[in-house]
């Protein structure tokens, strides 16, 4: 089953050189709606994106947006939020607003983010994008563990695209 992960119905640009991506899902609870970009309302960010270049960049929206195959027992697959990409970088990125303590939203996080990216790396496109990235978000618990770099370390190992796990989004910067 070929996957569209980037329909123009699911899709959000910005070029500001802050701007944020919601998800009223992870902020309060709201069932069934997918995610976007927001350029004003800064309360309600649960990511903040910086563009220094004013680039272009787009953001599809994928849970509540992108079909994915049914598992046995008619169970859907995990999937993260969405994606942004911009030139040649992909980002697949995960929402949280949770004050949970310890990694247990960043396990949860990580494993919708493989989900999605086993099946965007089956797809033709994903050989469009020489930067790849996936951010677990937690607006809550915003700051990276050092506990972390082992699981971010297996992440690049095993997905190819380098882990962040933090609130803020740098699609230009090494560090993320």
């Amino acid at each position: 089953m070929q996957v569209d992960f980037f329909g123009q119905e699911c899709k959000h640009t910005s070029c500001k050189s802050t701007f944020g991506i919601c998800d009223d899902i992870a902020s309060k609870g709201v069932k069934g709606q997918p995610a976007y970009l927001d350029e004003i309302n800064g309360e309600r960010w649960i990511a903040t994106v910086d563009n220094f270049y004013c680039s272009s960049i787009s953001f599809y929206a994928i849970d509540h947006c992108v079909r994915l195959p049914v598992l046995a027992k008619n169970k859907s697959v995990k999937r993260c939020d969405g994606v942004l990409t911009c030139d040649n970088t992909i980002a697949f990125v995960e929402l949280k607003s949770r004050n949970q303590f310890g990694s247990k939203w960043i396990k949860i996080a990580e494993g919708q983010l493989r989900s999605t990216i086993h099946y965007f790396e089956q797809e033709p496109e994903s050989v469009n994008f020489s930067h790849k990235r996936a951010y677990a978000i937690n607006n809550l618990r915003p700051m990276s563990r050092i506990g972390q770099a082992q699981r971010m370390e297996r992440f690049v190992q095993e997905t190819g695209y380098q882990l962040f796990i933090k609130a803020r989004i740098d699609l230009y910067s090494a560090e993320g």
